[in-house]
């Protein structure tokens, strides 16, 4: 099923104001329902390397599996639906990958990424995230953080050693929990959401809510959220002029009408002309 006429989708990746390169990767496939967003971390060009494997891997495996399969149907196996158990496989993947790399090349040990991916399918999406890159959602004016951050600051959160607001000063913000490649596999947070017309999702790095603050990411979305190439640019340039730390990525997708699966005939008559 194609969702380019009910998906509209920007995304921009800069290397921010401190660092020379580029560790972050994005990947987008408005007509699959796909948006990917990867944060590498590593020596030398190790990181760079990560994310783009956990970005090509996924994007490239997602295509050739959402041609044969409905993301929407019920996995008779584990019971849940395909869209989960694809991105719960295709995750695998991309960390057996990334971590068989750093395993066999010197130059790359140690390396992982951060990984948030998203999948809309029959009006909802699966959200797939590993690490501290995040997904937003504004919905009828209110923005909100769907992805809670597998960090170790969020630990703290949880266990109420800190506030919201004595996080934010917080000088362990990049310690995650959670990571592909490090080891030799490791378990998504997965979740599926009803996904509604005009809902804005935003899929970001570190490297923007880090130097931006939820407030002001939410305003640049209400004021600027009817032309989302022109928000993704104004989004990255506020990090930047925060301090532009670190790598900063964006991705906005724009719920623009219902995309509901074909069922019953309409899907028989589909499935003959593939």
């Amino acid at each position: 099923m194609d969702l380019s006429e009910s998906l509209e989708i920007a995304s921009a990746t800069d290397p921010g104001m401190v660092r020379s390169n580029n560790e972050d990767s994005v990947a987008a496939d408005a007509s699959k329902g796909l948006v990917v967003l990867a944060d590498g971390m590593g020596g030398y060009n190790a990181g760079e390397v990560a994310s783009g494997m956990a970005t090509t891997v996924i994007t490239t495996e997602l295509q050739q599996l959402l041609k044969t399969q409905g993301p929407h149907e019920v996995d008779v196996a584990s019971g849940k639906r395909v869209a989960e158990k694809l991105l719960h496989d295709q995750v695998l993947k991309a960390n057996t990958s990334i971590y068989q790399a750093s395993q066999s090349q010197p130059q790359y040990a140690g390396m992982g990424t951060t990984l948030v991916v998203a999948l809309f399918y029959d009006n909802k999406l699966a959200v797939a995230h590993v690490g501290d890159s995040r997904l937003y959602r504004q919905r009828g004016g209110v923005f909100s953080q769907v992805t809670k951050d597998h960090s170790l600051l969020q630990e703290q959160i949880d266990s109420g050693m800190l506030t919201k607001e004595q996080a934010k000063l917080s000088t362990n913000k990049n310690l995650v929990t959670r990571a592909l490649g490090i080891d030799p596999t490791v378990e998504p947070e997965i979740h599926e959401y009803d996904a509604l017309p005009g809902d804005i999702y935003l899929l970001c790095s570190d490297g923007l809510c880090d130097m931006v603050s939820d407030e002001d990411i939410g305003l640049a979305l209400q004021e600027l959220g009817a032309n989302l190439k022109l928000c993704v640019a104004q989004l990255i340039q506020m990090a930047n002029d925060n301090g532009g730390r670190d790598n900063v990525s964006v991705i906005l997708a724009r719920v623009k009408r219902e995309f509901p699966a074909p069922r019953g005939v309409v899907a028989k008559l589909a499935g003959w002309f593939k």
